[in-house]
């Protein structure tokens, strides 16, 4: 399958997690906001919160929980994660 990562269609497969695809793709990693380093997913299981993302237009999303589906849109979340209520 196929998914988009910041703009550019990215192959993909059934059963995979936005993290794992994020690991794959170049420079599409978020950056921390105290610093502006580079981050990766880490863990793998939502412990970390370095795979945030923004899935399909929704920002703050743990990657490595979300399993990909073909169209997905995933972007780069750049800045402090956002507070959901």
């Amino acid at each position: 399958m196929t998914v988009i990562v910041n703009g550019i269609e990215t192959p993909a497969w059934e059963g995979e997690t936005v993290g794992s695809v994020l690991l794959r793709v170049p420079e599409a990693g978020r950056s921390t906001p105290v610093s502006g380093t580079p981050r990766l997913p880490y863990c793998q299981m939502g412990v970390c919160f370095e795979c945030l993302a923004i899935v399909d237009g929704e920002a703050s999303v743990q990657g490595c929980l979300v399993p990909v589906k073909p169209g997905m849109s995933i972007d780069s979340q750049r800045g402090a994660r956002g507070i959901r209520l």
